[in-house]
Formats: C-alpha cells, structure tokens, sequence
C-alpha cells in the first residue's frame, strides 16, 4: 500500500511536469469534467466495496467434527463477515499486518497465504512481512523478533512447536499485536487475552472422509497401514485420529495391521518402504497428509505394488495429478487453505473493530476423488486446476 502511494505520488508529478509543457487548450480538461470524472471515479469505488466473506459455494449446513486445542466446540468460517461499514472503518486505521509462517514452500501455505493478502488487500492493510521458518522453531522465534521491530498491528501464524515459540508470541501480544494461528496454539496462550481465534480445516472431518474413500475401494475388507505424524501437533493427531476411529468403528473387516510414525514430510518412503516390507500384503496405506503421501506412492511403486489403495489428506499438485491419472492415491480429505486464509484476515478485522471473536473457527471438509478432481481444485485454491491435472484426467 505505502508503495502504492509513492507510486501514485511519483505519477502525479510527473503528469504535472507533462501538462505544463503542452498547449492548455488542447490537452487541458474543464474544472467541470475533472469534477465530473472524479465524482464518476468515487463512485466506482463505492459500488466495488462489498461484504467480505469466505467462499459462498461452501456448505454452510456441513457440521464441523473437529475441536479445537482445549476442547471447544467450533464455529463454522462461513458464519464470518465484514459488513461494508466494517472495512471502511477499517481501512482508516492504515494497519500492518505480518504473516510468519512455519512453512512457506508447499500448496497450503501459499494458498493460506494468497488469501490472506487478498483479503488484507480489500481491508486496506499493509502486509509488511511473509517468513518461512523451513520447520525450525529456532528460526521462527527469530523471524518473530525480527518482524516485531517493525511494530505490526495484526500477526498471522502457525507455531512450529508450541512450547519453544510461545514466550516469543507472548512477547508479541503484551506489546498489542493482534495474533491470529492458524491449526495450533502456543502452549499456555489464551484465547483474548493473548491471542484473537485459531482456524483450521475440520481435519476430523478430513480424517473421516479419508477413511471413507478407502473402505469404498476396498470394498469393505482388507489389511491396511498408518503413517502418522510423529509430533505433538493438534491437527495432525485429530486426521490420525478420525481415520482410525472411523475404520474401526465402521469397518469391522478392515484391520489396521501397522503404524509408522514420521517427524518430517520427507520420511514418507522411508517408513511405507519398511511398512511395505514387513507387511508384503497390505492392501493400502493412510498418510497423514500430502507430501509424505507422495513417499508412499515412491514406496509402493519401488515395491511393485501398483495395486495399493492410497488414501490422504490436503489437495496438493503433485497428488492431484496422481488421483486424475488414476494412479495410487484414490481419494482424499481436503483442507481449503485459500478459505482458511480469507477466515484468518476477518478475524483479524474484529480484533481491529473490538469486535468478540470465537476461539476456534473452522472450515468445513471436504472429500476429493477423481469424480470431484477440478471443482474440488477451485474450491480449494480459488484458481483452475493445472493444466496437467485437466489434461491427465482428459485422457
């Protein structure tokens, strides 16, 4: 926005410098039309100004399964607006923003991402900062320090690990940045008086939808694996957590014959590659999210075993085009993180207004096969899917 302004600064007097150098007659406007125009132009501007919430086409009526980081119940992101008065009041604030992410390489977060600075956009706040903290607590407490000294007004993030950022995002909120997380909470932070909302997908929901779509291609009955997060992460435990529940719950003869825990999205074919080896009959595999999903699918293919059923969470690029292929990976729950995004920057529009705020929104789930492959790609991203997606699933 500030370069916005410099720009809009520079072009006015350089069309100064222009106008004085030419014949007034025949460049020159009349104060009538000048005023003209520029009454048409507020006008335009006033008719573009609208509500601001998450997408419409989303289920408004879809129950949320998961809970938040205490245990609340959650309210659904499509319940969330900004009224036109909103935005203008806070548009008049000339507020900051900074998005200090725990990873900023893959399809979530940068979809997170372009939905908050969209958003931001409309509001009329300045995002000042986007990190990447490539996992590492150490670097995120760092990018923290770093971004507080430019005295933001709203902070937007994902705690890398709950217990060693949490004085850092402490120290943010007795200084009056609004803080809005996205999945997690750092440990002993509490809602209001540290922190505005958390958002997250229903990933209870995304567990359940994952299970679903694997007990269809099974038909019912088979032995299957679980790769699961090695970490005291909230959402990851509770899509874990879903997907085992509901199998065992729904699915008396599918058995849940091995478990292997990962601590990172690269040590997905390592641990399918020893879960593959151990249990040569397995009939599918559960990842606890995308890209150690594609570890599997490397796993299942160097074993041979072209007739895995694969089953994950969170719609990236790489599995989508595995799924309109008709590849490994047959369906999935997705997050929709551009949504997720949006959700975060209104709430943060409330703190701004003084507005009460839940403590835990989330978006709803939704489940993903190659039936669904290209509207789910615009539901998630708010973009057409890929041309290799379109083409593969074409064929």
């Amino acid at each position: 926005m500030k370069k916005f302004k410099r720009f809009a600064v520079a072009s006015l007097a350089a069309g100064m410098l222009v106008l004085a150098g030419c014949n007034t007659e025949s460049t020159s406007r009349s104060e009538e039309e000048l005023s003209s125009s520029n009454s048409s132009e507020t006008k335009t501007e006033e008719t573009v100004l609208e509500p601001i919430t998450i997408n419409p086409n989303i289920d408004a009526d879809a129950v949320i399964q998961s809970e938040g980081p205490y245990g609340e119940s959650a309210v659904s992101a499509t319940t969330l607006e900004l009224t036109v008065e909103d935005i203008e009041k806070i548009k008049e604030g000339n507020y900051t923003a900074a998005l200090v992410m725990h990873y900023a390489g893959n399809d979530w977060s940068k979809a997170q991402i372009n939905g908050l600075e969209t958003t931001f956009e409309k509001m009329g706040i300045e995002v000042i900062a986007v990190t990447d903290a490539q996992f590492s607590a150490e670097k995120q407490v760092s990018d923290l320090e770093t971004v507080m000294a430019r005295n933001p007004d709203i902070i937007v993030s994902i705690p890398t690990d709950p217990v060693s950022t949490a004085s850092a995002f402490r120290r943010a909120a007795e200084q009056g940045t609004k803080l809005v997380f996205m999945d997690n909470v750092p440990s002993n932070l509490t809602h209001e008086e540290h922190y505005v909302s958390v958002v997250s997908a229903d990933n209870y929901g995304n567990g359940i939808a994952a299970a679903e779509v694997m007990a269809e291609e099974l038909g019912g009955e088979g032995k299957i694996g679980v790769v699961y997060h090695d970490a005291d992460f909230f959402v990851t435990k509770q899509r874990t957590e879903a997907f085992e529940a509901t199998i065992q719950e729904k699915y008396p003869n599918i058995e849940i014959v091995a478990r292997g825990g990962i601590s990172g999205p690269d040590d997905g074919l390592q641990v399918a590659s020893a879960m593959l080896t151990t249990n040569p009959d397995l009939d599918g595999i559960f990842g606890v999210w995308d890209v150690p999903t594609e570890g599997i699918v490397a796993a299942a293919r160097t074993a041979g075993r072209d007739d895995l059923v694969i089953t994950t969470i969170d719609l990236g690029a790489n599995v989508a085009l595995n799924i309109a292929r008709g590849g490994s990976i047959k369906g999935l729950g997705a997050q929709l993180p551009y949504d997720q995004g949006v959700a975060e920057a209104i709430l943060a529009g409330y703190a701004l207004l003084d507005k009460e705020t839940p403590s835990y929104v989330a978006v709803p789930a939704l489940t993903v096969t190659q039936n669904n492959i290209l509207d789910a790609w615009e539901m998630v991203y708010s973009t057409s899917a890929p041309q290799e997606v379109q083409d593969a699933l074409s064929k």
